[in-house]
């Protein structure tokens, strides 16, 4: 009962962390139908192209073996062990470089089975012993579940369908030789080798289908075991990033430091520039000591609006210049020298800001207005 109340509460997607989890774990979508698939491609392949190159000379090879039966000589004791080995490793030889192609189609067929899924995965912990693994109870389980029940429904409908296919091939290959006259019994092999193809390229359509239903089946139910409790989501939360009260107190401290420190800063500020609610950008100047203006505050929307009362307050000048101020947010760093190609155009706000305050009028630069309030 508590398993069931488990499973019901279990209604969230798996997050990121929980599906990486999972993969170090070796538990990972994976669908048996793939490789079957690439297996009977493989065996319609050899059947189709292979068989017809390699069954003339492997027939040589053991039409030769019983030919020269009678004159090979074999010795007494180990002369003779040695002289069977050589036989049997000059057959061996001839029917491995025969077949190495067929080998070497079966091995592609499985590699390419577990590559086409997209995960391939060799985790320790499938192979670690676990008492769960030889628990009655969870035997029982898994034969009961519904992945298992998913399984024999397919494994069900593959015989039928395969039989089925098989001997409907069969009966014709039969009816065709029966039918025949005078037909030779190398023709009675040829018939065999399409009579295979043939089955072997209707079932891997028929495998095809199952396999790419089975792949979006496997995923989802990956996906379904995965699934995570509201409680379980906040607890992750609370591994990764911190409890919540206590990022709550920390983004607090820090918002507190940085209303300090625009107090202290923006009262010392030469000029500051807006655009004109969004951000602020206040900016200190003294001539003889600065090579360049210096960005001593800065801050967007609440912290720009603070920024401009600090400055009303202080009598800083306030310049409103939109491209400027947006571009000085983004890449001035806090106290230090702004980026050389806007040197120009703040040199002529502070230039204009120094005038004013000696009494001297004159225009501001192009693009600049002065604020004196919102």
């Amino acid at each position: 009962m508590a398993e069931d109340e488990d499973k019901d509460s279990k209604t969230e997607e798996p997050t990121e962390r929980k599906l990486r989890q999972a993969r170090e774990k070796g538990d990972v979508p994976s669908s048996k139908e793939v490789g079957n698939v690439t297996g009977v491609l493989s065996l319609f392949a050899v059947t189709a192209f292979v068989l017809p190159s390699v069954s003339a000379p492997l027939s040589g090879i053991l039409r030769g073996v019983f030919e020269t039966a009678g004159q090979v000589h074999v010795g007494e004791g180990v002369a003779g062990i040695r002289d069977l080995g050589g036989v049997t490793w000059g057959v061996l030889r001839g029917v491995g470089v025969l077949l190495a192609p067929l080998m070497a189609l079966m091995v592609l067929g499985a590699l390419a089975g577990a590559v086409l899924q997209g995960d391939v995965v060799v985790a320790a912990e499938r192979i670690k012993p676990k008492l769960s693994k030889i628990s009655p109870i969870s035997g029982f389980k898994k034969i009961f579940s519904t992945s298992a029940m998913v399984e024999f429904l397919k494994s069900i409908v593959k015989v039928l369908v395969v039989a089925t296919i098989g001997l409907w091939i069969t009966y014709k290959m039969v009816r065709e030789i029966w039918q025949a006259q005078g037909i030779l019994p190398g023709v009675v092999t040829e018939l065999a080798r399409q009579a295979a193809s043939q089955m072997l390229l209707v079932v891997l359509a028929l495998l095809v289908v199952i396999a790419v239903a089975d792949v979006f089946w496997k995923r989802f139910d990956h996906r379904r075991k995965q699934r995570m409790s509201l409680q379980e989501i906040k607890d992750e939360t609370k591994d990764t990033e911190g409890d919540p009260q206590i990022r709550g107190k920390r983004a607090q401290l820090r918002r507190e430091r940085a209303k300090q420190r625009i107090a202290q800063s923006v009262p010392r500020a030469t000029v500051v520039l807006t655009n004109p609610t969004h951000y602020a950008v206040a900016l200190k100047y003294e001539s003889g000591v600065d090579m360049a203006p210096v960005c001593v505050a800065k801050g967007a929307d609440l912290m720009a609006a603070r920024i401009r009362q600090l400055a009303r307050e202080s009598e800083v000048p306030i310049i409103e210049n939109k491209p400027l101020a947006r571009a000085l947010h983004d890449v001035a760093e806090l106290d230090k020298q702004i980026p050389v190609q806007h040197w120009e155009a703040v040199a002529a706000i502070i230039g204009y800001v120094m005038d004013m305050q000696r009494n001297i009028k004159r225009p501001l630069p192009e693009g600049s207005s002065l604020r004196e309030e919102d």
